[in-house]
């Protein structure tokens, strides 16, 4: 028995939209790192970008368990000496950032290098409801369905 490479001609997308309202932050992240990497498809293979391309809406809603509202840090550094930055997912909604609280779970749950940059450019995230891959005909997943833990409690 052979082992199956995908070839970059056969790798067949698919839009897909989900919505974040009132989901917990980890579990979309890794539901939507998954996706992104193509680890949900038979055909999966590690060197390729061969996962689909995500739509996130509603990201102004999403929930954080516990205290990680207040008490996550964010950090980052400028590159200048004694540059570094510190912020808190609740300053970030404050600063209509909420897509980036998004975007960092997600980014770090991906491969860093050129492949992990790819796929991540293939999601998309949205404060609010609407979004402009209408044309796409995204297939909408129930988030809620696939599991009780999934929402806010």
């Amino acid at each position: 028995m052979k082992t199956f490479s995908l070839k970059k001609e056969e790798i067949k997308k698919d839009w897909i939209l989900i919505d974040a309202k009132d989901v917990v932050l980890g579990r979309l992240a890794v539901f939507s790192a998954n996706l992104l990497r193509g680890k949900n498809k038979p055909n999966y293979t590690p060197n390729q970008d061969c996962g689909d391309n995500l739509i996130i809406i509603n990201a102004d809603h999403v929930h954080l368990t516990g205290k990680k509202a207040k008490e996550k840090i964010y950090y980052r550094h400028t590159g200048y000496p004694g540059g570094i930055k510190e912020t808190n997912p609740e300053k970030m909604k404050s600063k209509e950032k909420s897509n980036e609280i998004i975007k960092l779970a997600i980014k770090r749950m991906i491969p860093k290098g050129p492949l992990g940059k790819q796929q991540l450019s293939n999601c998309k995230i949205y404060s609010g409801e609407k979004h402009s891959h209408e044309a796409q005909q995204p297939k909408k997943i129930d988030f809620f369905s696939l599991n009780t833990k999934n929402s806010k409690r």
